[in-house]
Order: C-alpha cells, then structure tokens, then sequence
C-alpha cells in the first residue's frame, strides 16, 4: 500500500498514539521522507477503528484493514470508489451535499451530533456508525480522513436502556395508578372499619391519620384528630400503661392488649412503620371495639357450661335412677309376692298371717312413699329449672305451722326417733306457706334420715326484730368437711351415706327455695356429731306490704 507524502503531517498526530507520536517526531529529525511512510503504515494498519480516506471530490484514495474488515470488501477493493458507497442508499444524495459544503470549510469535527448515522456493507446489510473528520493537505490536494466505529452493540445497549426506560416509565404510571387506586381504597376500607378505628401516630403519639366507622359513632371527623394527642383522650387511670406499651413498639417490640373506654373493651394490635432508612418514625395501631364479642364470648361460655351441666345431670340422673327406682320396686314387687302368698295359704294361725302381711304392706307404704319423694324433687327441680315456681304468699302463724309439720313428718321417722319443737317471739308471718313447707320437710326429714334411731331433732323457729329464724338439729353421722362445700349441688351426695337411700337433689331444691323466699340458709356438721341448717329471713320479707306503708 503506497501512503501520500504529507505537508501538514502534524494534523495525524491527534490520531496517533503517544508511541505513534514519539517515532513521527523523531522521523522528522531524523529523515522525513525515509520514515514517514513507516508511519503512516503503523498508523493505518494497528487501528482498532475503520480509516478512509478520501479526496476533494469523495473519492476513497486509502483505507486501513478494519475498514474492509467492517464493511465486508477485499483489499483495494474499495481505491477508486466514491465514499457514498460505504453509505445506504437513501442517505447518498443529501451526503454529495454535506461533503461538498465540508470541503469548502474542512475543520475536525464529530458528524451526526443528535443523529443516527447508518452505513452499508457490501452485502447491502445495515449498521449504525459514529464518524470523525480530520482533513490534511499534501501537494497541494486536500485529503479528508474519516474515523469510522461501528457502534452497533452501543446501539442496541441504547436500544435497550430505552426499552428499558419505556417498560420503567409504563411500570411507574401503572404503580403510580395502583398505588392511587389502593390510597383510595384503604381510606374506603379504613372509613369503614367496623367497630373500630386505624390510626398512625408519630413518636409524639400524636395522630397522623385516622380512620374508622368507631369516630362517626361518637361525631368524631378524622380531620379534626391529625395533631392531637391520643394518650389524653384516655381514661386518666390506663394512659401511663398504654402510653408505656405504645412507645414501647418504637423500639421495635410490636404488642396487642386490651382496654376499657366508655364502658367499651378494645383490642389494640400495634406494629411499627419502618421509614426507608429503617428507623421507626411511625407506628400503626388497629382499635377495634370487641364489647360484643366478648357478650357473645361469655354467652357462649355460660351455655357451654349449662349444656356441660345438663349432660352431666342427665348422666347423674341415670346413674342416680337406675339405683333409687329399682331398691323400691324390688322391694313392692317381693312385699306383695309375699302377701299374696301368705293370703293364698289360709294360715291357721290368723294373728300370725296378718303380722306378716302388715309387715310386707308397710314395706310396701315405705317404698310407695320414697318413690313418691324421688317424683316430687323430679318435678319440683323441672319446675326451677323452667322458672315457673312463682311466690304465693299468705299470712299465717309460724308456730301452729310448725307444729302441723311435726304431726306430719311423725309418721316418717325412724323407730324412736323425737322432733323437739320449740318456737319464741311473734308468730305472724308473711311468706308462700308451701315453699317454707317444702324446706322444713326436707331439712327434718334428712335429720330423720341420717340420725340413728332413739334419738332427736331439734326444731326451732324465733320471730324478733331482724326477722324469722329458724333451725334444724340432728345428732346422727354428720357431714365430712371435704364434701361440704359441694352439699348444695345438684346430685351430690356426701361419701359417708352412699348406702343410705337418697337423691342427691334434696339439699338443692331447699337452697334454691331459700334463695325464692330471700332466705338465708347456711349450715354447721362434724362428721360423727351431727348437723345443724340455720334459716333465716330478714324482717322486710315476712312483714304484709299494707303493714309497712302504715309504719
């Protein structure tokens, strides 16, 4: 490859690598025209960038090999041709133009500033370039060298930062609208948090936002929250607790707890808001109003445990039937077996035979009679239970009562057994005579029950100032201290009377009797020494009411 002498050589060095420099330099102390050509061949051919070079009227007068390389051609291939062949057709035409305007005022200069510049290779395929423009003059010719990059991976990274920023920009109006869309709805969804309020406040404690259908129910607008201090809308006795656990979340430590307010209970779940620095500035609380639910809590668990003591008593009732039921109907089913066959013999002996029959008859009468009591706290503790025992009172006096009792329950006792009656102070009282009635049996009759024969019980009844008293005594097996706190429920029986006949229920009955008439029934018992029920009714629930509107 043959190299034009140069004149103005010095306009290459811009071109040329600090090597470059030094060896042009010292070729031109040394010999000029001898190195000159070495020059040029180690500029030209070491590029790593195309080099064209061209003359006055565009035509290609030398190019380096990246320029075949790049454009695709042999070499010289391209000596000879005029610069618009290594450019797309479309752009020919317009580039005569600028190269002509170039060459009347050449300067070194950058082309396609703010534009795209294409250039074509020999296969008519399509590249993007960036071109640099340097001119020299030799012999009076001026030459135009061009620097040509191809800068088709910068091209596409372009192109692909720019799809990229697109895709960003597309993504940031969506976010942007999904994030306007979701501001609007968590202020819907916050308006109208039921039963309760979501609040933000600042480490002030003082609100930032506020929303929740628990304001409007006390007239209370967001707006007029932001700034104010949430502690001091609290009860003076919870504000240094709440204020403590909320400034405690600060820290990073979230909580949940409960608190009272206006005759209210709410649940507080409290988070911490973590900024982009990741300290906490803010914090978030969730108040909801649980007053309802804790109802429901409490109902529910009232009748979780009424139904746990229906199966309970059903399952007692069974077991209790099952036992109380078959003792005296073996018993009347063996008695009259026995009396039949005693009557159906025809004894000679006639006292004999009625003996008998008269001891098995009134087997019979006792068992007939322990069903029938069985029946009567069946039904008396239905009827409780249904709430359909209601009040009848009646003036009547206490004593003759009493003693009315006695005579009746006479007949029950054991063989030598004594009811002492004894009774002090006014007689008259204003109370429901059965349900008095039904107390008093049952308390004698189990002093009867659980004294051994040939012995008392003792029956008082007083009538002073504080109002009716009254108490029975029995000296037979008392009640173990461990079972005594248990002796009013329903089916309890003490342990030390499994094998005497009972329901279980009777205690029961009398305490809730007691509670119907404003009675106050209470107890004393020592195991081995016997018992004691202490009755007592204030003045005001035995008195007639046309009584006390006169004093």
């Amino acid at each position: 490859m043959e190299y034009p002498s140069l004149d103005n050589s010095k306009s290459l060095l811009p071109l040329a690598s600090p090597a470059l420099m030094d060896l042009f330099m010292f070729s031109t102390s040394q010999n000029k025209e001898e190195h000159l050509s070495q020059v040029y061949k180690v500029l030209f051919e070491t590029a790593a960038e195309s080099l064209v070079v061209t003359d006055e009227k565009g035509v290609i007068v030398l190019v380096n090999a990246r320029t075949n390389e790049m454009f695709g051609y042999s070499d010289k291939e391209l000596i000879g041709q005029t610069l618009e062949t290594l450019l797309p057709e479309k752009y020919r035409n317009m580039h005569v133009k600028h190269r002509t305007a170039y060459n009347h005022a050449p300067k070194q200069r950058s082309m396609g500033m703010g534009m795209d510049l294409w250039a074509r290779r020999k296969d008519n395929s399509e590249f993007p370039v960036e071109v640099s423009l340097n001119y020299f003059k030799t012999d009076g010719k001026t030459f135009v060298m061009g620097l040509v990059t191809d800068i088709t991976e910068r091209h596409k990274a372009e192109a692909q930062i720019k799809k990229m920023n697109e895709e960003l920009e597309k993504l940031v109006e969506e976010r942007t609208k999904e994030l306007e869309e979701s501001r609007k709805l968590y202020q819907i969804v916050a308006r109208n948090f039921p039963e309760g309020t979501i609040n933000v406040f600042d480490k002030n404690l003082k609100y930032v936002f506020a929303e929740g259908s628990e304001l409007f129910k006390y007239g209370i607008t967001s707006e007029k929250l932001v700034g104010t201090d949430y502690v001091s809308r609290l009860p003076v006795e919870v504000r240094k607790e709440v204020s403590e656990k909320l400034k405690a979340v600060f820290e990073g430590t979230n909580t949940t707890f409960e608190i009272q307010f206006r005759n209210n209970i709410y649940m507080i779940n409290v988070v911490a808001l973590q900024g982009n620095d990741g300290k906490i500035d803010q914090i978030l609380m969730v108040e909801q109003n649980i007053t309802k639910k804790k109802k429901a809590e409490e109902d529910m668990k009232r009748a979780l445990e009424k139904e746990k003591q229906l199966n309970e008593l059903k399952s007692r009732f069974v077991s209790m039937a099952s036992h109380e039921f078959r003792t005296p109907l073996s018993t009347i089913l063996s008695s009259s077996s026995l009396v039949e066959k005693y009557l159906s013999k025809g004894d000679t002996d006639h006292s004999t035979q009625m003996e008998n029959t008269s001891r098995h008859l009134k087997r019979i009468k006792s068992s007939v009679c322990n069903l029938t009591s069985i029946l009567n706290d069946f039904l008396s503790l239905d009827k409780l239970e249904q709430g359909k025992v209601e009040l009848k009172q009646t003036v009547f006096h206490i004593d003759k009562f009493a003693d009315e009792l006695v005579e009746e329950i006479q007949a029950t006792l054991k063989k030598g057994q004594k009811i002492i009656h004894t009774h002090t102070g006014k007689t008259e009282v204003y109370i429901d005579k059965q349900m008095l009635k039904n107390i008093l049996y049952n308390l004698i009759s189990n002093a009867s029950k659980y004294s051994p024969e040939d012995s008392e019980i003792n029956f008082t009844s007083c009538i002073d100032n504080s109002g009716l008293k009254i108490s029975v005594t029995d000296h037979g097996m008392g009640i173990p201290e461990s079972d005594q706190p248990h002796l009013f429920e329903r089916f309890f029986r003490a342990k030390n009377v499994i094998n005497i006949q009972g329901t279980g229920l009777g205690l029961n009955i009398v305490k809730r009797y007691s509670d119907l008439i404003n009675g106050e029934l209470t107890f004393i018992s020592k195991e081995g020494e016997g018992t004691t029920f202490n009755l007592s009714i204030n003045a005001l629930h035995i008195t007639e009411p046309e009584f006390l509107s006169i004093n």
